[in-house]
C-alpha cells in the first residue's frame, strides 16, 4: 500500500477525531509501515509544540464579569455627562424651543465674532502685501524657539478654539477606529492587530502633528491664527492641557463641533498632507506575516529543537589541547576509548542559532566519532578489530597524521534479550518542548523496535522517584506507549532517589548473557537529594558494579554537560545530546544496537612510537581520557565501552625524524642537585633497523568479564600522500581541523573553514543518512559567522 502523507486522515488520527472504525484499519496500516509510523511520531511531536505554546499564550482582554461592569459605567456616565440628552428628552413647549434658539444664537455670536474681528483687523495687511509698490521682507530665522518668539501671541482664547478644533479630529479617528473593529472578527489575529495599530497609532500621529506645523506657517487668516495659538497654548499651558481636552472631548461633539467645522470650510483650504496608510490594514499584513513567521519556525522544529535561551550553565569542563611530545622523553600514548557524540550535536545546536560554540564545548573526538567508518569488520573470536592509516598532515604538509580505527562487531539488537529501564526526569525544568515533549517523542520510536523478548520497565523521578512501569514485555507497546503519553513535568529534582529505583529495578530483572542498562533521560539539573557532582559519581561507580550499563540522554538548553560526562563515563555508558527529533531517531533507532549493546568493554589504547622514525607526536582531542602508561595493564581501572557496530577513531599528529619541532622536557630544566642527570639511552637494534613508525596495542574486557585481552599491530610508514588518502580518512582530518578552528587550537596550522568545506565535500562517500552533507553545511554556517 502506498504511502501518502497528505492525506488528512494522519492528522484526524493524531487529534482524535477519527471513528473507531476507521481508527482500527488505520493502525492496520500503520503496522505495516515503517515510513508511515514515523510521520506519525512526526505529527504527535508538532501536536505537542503547538499545545505547549498554546497553553503559554497569554490571553489579553477582559473577563465576561470586567465587561459586563464597564458597559454599565460607560452607560451611567454617558447618562449624567450628556446635558443635550437631557435637553432633548425635556417637554417640547413653546417656550423651551424659544430658550434653546436664543442660547444657540448667543453661542454662535459668541464663537464667531472675536473671529470676524480679527480677520477684519488682518485685511489692510492682505492689502498692503498685494501692492507692487511695496516690498515686506521678514526675516528667516534657523532656531525655531526664536522664531516662535518673534511671532505675535495669540489670546487665550485662540488656544481653546484651537483646542476644541483638535478634539473633532480625533474623536473622527476613533470613531473610524471603532467602525472597523466591528468589522473583523474577534479572535487571536484580532488581538495581534490591535496590539500592532497601537504601535502604529504613534508615527501616524506625528506626521499628523508635523503637517500641521508646516501648514501655520503658510495658512492665512483665521483658521492658520486658530492653530498657531493652539500650538503656542500647548508649548505653554503643559500643566493644564490635559484636563482641557478631556472636558473639549465632552463638549464639541454637539453644536461647539458643527459651528467649528463651518468655520474650518469657510476657511481657505491648508495644503494636503503627506498621506501616511491606515493603521488597521498595515497591522493585518504585519500580523499575517507574523502568523507565517510562526508556522516556519514551528515547522523547522519538527526537526531540530532550537533552544530559545543562550546556554550559559552548562559547566564545561575547562579542555587544553594536549601539546606535542617529546618521544625520547615519552614514548608511549596511553588513552581510553570515546563512542560519545553529544559535543558534536551541542555544536551543530549552537551554530544552527548562528551562535559560536564555546571552546570548552568542542570535544574533538567527540566530533570525529559522530561520524561511521567503513573499517574491515571484526571477525574471528575478538569482537573489535583495529585498522590505521598515515598520511602527510594537510594543515603542515612536513607533518604526518596517523589514523587509528577500531571497529566492534556487528550484532542484531533482537538476538539478545534486554532488560531496559527508562530513568526519566518528569521534573519542572523539562516541561520545555525541547525537553520532555521531544523525548516522549524519541521513546515512541524506540518502543517500535521492541520485540517480545524485551523487557521495560519506567521510572520517573522529580521531587521524588516513581515506578511508572512495571517490567512490560516489548511486545505490548499500547500499554507502554500508554504510560509514556502520561508523563507530565513538575516539582524538583532528587537524581539520586531515581537512580538508586532504576538500578534496583534493572538487577531484581537481570537477564544473564543479556542486555541490562539503564537509559537515563535528564538535563542533568538535580536540585533535591543527592546534589554534589562527586557523590553523583560515585553512586553511579558503585552501581555499575551491577552488571548494569547506563546510557546517557542529555535534553534542553541548559543541560548539565560536565556531570553527564562523568556519569557515562563511570557508568560503563553513553553519552549523546538529543537537540531534536532526527537526533534521537538516530541514537534510539537507527544505531539502537550500538546504544544499547555493549561487546567490549574497558577499551584501552596504547601506542609506542619508534624514536629512530619520530621525534614528537601529539593526539588530537581525548583531553579527558588520557591514562597513565602503567593504567593499560591495570584491569582494575575503567575505560570506555564500544557497543555493536561502533567504530573509534583516533588521530595524531606525528613530528618525523630529522623535522625540527621545539618541545618542552628535561632539556629546559635546571640540572639535578643530588642525582646524575639522566642519559640518553641508546636506540635498541631493532629501532634503529625496523622501518615501523609505531606499534599499536589494545586492551579490552567481554562484558560480563572482568580480565582483559591483548591486541598488538604495527604500523609502516610508506610516505603517501594526503591526496591519495582514503576517503575516510580524509573526511575525519576535515572534521578534526573543523574542531581545531573552532577551538582555535594553537595547533590548527594552515587549516581554514574553505579547506573543511572542499575537503569534506570532496570525501563525502556514500553518506546513507546525510550526515556528512550536515557537517559540509554546519562549517558553510560556521564560515558566515565568522565573517561577520
Amino acid at each position: 500500500m502506498n504511502f501518502n502523507p497528505d492525506d488528512p486522515k494522519w492528522t484526524a488520527y493524531v487529534l482524535g477525531e477519527m471513528e473507531e472504525s476507521d481508527r482500527a484499519a488505520l493502525e492496520l496500516e500503520l503496522e505495516s509501515s515503517a515510513e508511515a509510523r514515523e510521520f506519525v511520531e512526526e505529527l504527535r511531536f508538532a501536536v505537542s509544540i503547538m499545545k505547549e505554546g498554546l497553553a503559554a499564550e497569554t490571553v489579553l482582554g477582559l473577563t465576561p464579569e470586567q465587561q459586563t461592569m464597564v458597559r454599565a459605567s460607560a452607560g451611567s456616565r454617558s447618562e449624567s455627562r450628556n446635558p443635550f440628552k437631557q435637553w432633548l428628552s425635556m417637554p417640547a413647549t413653546p417656550t423651551v424651543w424659544a430658550a434653546g434658539l436664543v442660547a444657540a444664537s448667543l453661542l454662535v455670536a459668541v464663537i464667531v465674532a472675536p473671529s470676524f474681528l480679527r480677520s477684519r483687523q488682518a485685511s489692510p495687511s492682505a492689502t498692503l502685501k498685494t501692492q507692487p509698490d511695496i516690498t515686506v521682507t521678514a526675516p528667516v530665522l534657523e532656531n525655531p524657539q526664536e522664531n516662535a518668539r518673534q511671532q505675535p501671541q495669540p489670546s487665550a482664547t485662540d488656544a481653546v478654539t484651537s483646542a476644541r478644533e483638535a478634539s473633532v479630529h480625533s474623536q473622527a479617528l476613533d470613531l473610524e477606529a471603532k467602525d472597523q473593529k466591528k468589522e473583523i472578527p474577534e479572535n487571536k489575529l484580532d488581538r495581534l492587530v490591535t496590539e500592532r495599530s497601537a504601535a502604529n497609532r504613534v508615527p501616524f500621529d506625528r506626521q499628523q502633528t508635523q503637517a500641521g506645523q508646516q501648514g501655520q506657517q503658510q495658512q492665512p487668516g483665521t483658521l492658520g491664527a486658530l492653530r498657531s495659538a493652539a500650538s503656542s497654548a500647548q508649548q505653554g499651558q503643559q500643566g493644564g492641557a490635559e484636563p482641557d481636552r478631556r472636558r473639549n472631548e465632552g463638549v464639541l461633539s454637539g453644536v461647539f463641533g458643527g459651528v467649528l467645522k463651518a468655520q474650518e470650510e469657510a476657511a481657505p483650504p491648508p495644503p494636503p498632507a503627506a498621506a501616511a496608510p491606515p493603521p488597521p490594514p498595515a497591522a493585518i499584513a504585519t500580523a499575517l506575516a507574523d502568523r507565517a513567521a510562526m508556522e516556519s519556525e514551528a515547522a523547522g522544529r519538527f526537526d531540530r529543537i532550537v533552544p530559545s535561551v543562550p546556554r550559559d550553565a552548562n559547566g564545561y569542563d575547562a579542555i587544553t589541547d594536549n601539546p606535542f611530545v617529546a618521544v625520547s622523553q615519552q614514548p608511549l600514548a596511553t588513552f581510553s576509548s570515546n563512542v560519545d557524540t553529544a559535543s558534536y550535536a551541542n555544536v551543530r545546536s549552537f551554530l544552527t542559532r548562528n551562535q559560536w560554540p564555546p571552546k570548552d564545548a568542542v570535544r574533538i573526538e567527540e566530533l570525529i566519532n559522530y561520524f561511521s567508518y567503513e573499517y574491515p569488520q571484526a571477525s574471528g573470536p575478538n569482537p573489535i578489530t583495529p585498522n590505521m592509516e598515515v598520511a602527510a598532515a594537510p594543515w603542515n604538509p612536513q607533518h604526518r597524521l596517523v589514523r587509528v580505527g577500531i571497529k566492534a562487531k556487528d550484532v542484531p539488537m533482537g538476538q539478545k534479550p534486554s532488560n531496559l529501564v527508562f530513568l526519566i526526569d518528569v521534573s519542572g525544568s523539562m516541561s520545555t518542548p525541547e525537553r520532555l515533549p521531544l523525548l516522549k517523542s524519541g521513546l515512541r520510536m524506540l518502543v517500535d523496535k521492541l520485540t517480545e523478548g524485551d523487557k521495560v520497565s519506567i521510572v520517573t523521578y522529580a521531587g521524588a522517584s516513581g515506578i511508572a512501569l512495571q517490567p512490560t514485555s516489548g511486545d505490548r507497546k499500547n500499554d507502554i506507549l500508554r504510560v509514556i503519553e502520561g508523563l507530565q513535568a513538575q516539582g524538583g529534582t532528587n537524581g539520586g532517589a531515581g537512580i538508586q529505583t532504576a538500578y534496583e529495578m534493572a538487577v531484581s530483572n537481570f537477564i544473564n548473557g543479556g542486555v541490562n542498562r539503564v537509559i537515563l533521560a535528564t538535563d542533568g539539573d538535580f536540585n533535591i537529594g543527592i546534589t554534589n557532582q562527586n557523590d553523583l559519581v560515585r553512586l553511579i561507580e558503585d552501581k555499575a558494579k551491577s552488571g548494569v550499563f547506563l546510557t546517557v540522554l542529555g535534553f534542553g538548553n541548559n543541560f548539565k554537560d560536565s556531570l553527564l560526562v562523568k556519569l557515562a563515563d563511570r557508568g560503563h555508558g553513553n553519552y549523546a545530546f538529543i537537540d531534536g527529533l532526527n537526533e534521537a531517531r538516530k541514537v534510539l533507532v537507527e544505531q539502537m544496537g550500538s546504544t544499547l549493546m555493549t561487546v567490549a568493554k574497558d577499551v584501552k589504547i596504547q601506542i609506542e612510537f619508534n624514536p629512530a622514525q619520530v621525534t614528537a607526536y601529539r593526539l588530537i582531542g581525548y583531553e579527558n581520557r588520557v591514562l597513565a602508561a602503567q593504567d593499560f595493564n591495570n584491569d582494575q581501572k575503567d575505560a570506555g565501552d564500544m557497543g555493536a557496530g561502533h567504530t573509534v577513531t583516533a588521530l595524531f599528529e606525528v613530528v618525523p625524524r630529522g623535522v625540527e619541532i621545539n618541545v618542552p622536557g628535561p632539556s629546559g630544566v635546571d640540572p639535578l642537585r643530588y642525582q646524575q642527570q639522566p642519559k640518553a639511552q641508546p636506540l635498541a637494534r631493532d629501532a634503529q633497523t625496523s622501518r615501523e613508525m609505531l606499534n599499536l596495542k589494545i586492551r579490552y574486557k567481554d562484558p560480563e568479564g572482568s580480565e582483559s585481552r591483548l591486541l598488538s599491530v604495527p604500523l609502516v610508514d610508506r610516505g603517501g600522500s594526503f591526496a591519495n588518502a582514503s576517503a575516510d580518512f580524509r573526511f575525519a582530518a576535515a572534521v578534526a581541523g573543523f574542531g581545531m578552528i573552532l577551538r582555535d587550537s594553537p595547533y590548527k596550522g594552515s587549516a581554514n573553514l574553505d579547506w573543511v568545506v572542499a575537503t569534506a565535500a570532496s570525501s563525502r562517500g556514500v553518506d546513507k543518512n546525510g550526515y556528512r552533507q550536515e557537517f559540509i553545511g554546519l562549517a558553510q554556517r560556521a564560515s558566515q559567522i565568522r565573517g561577520r
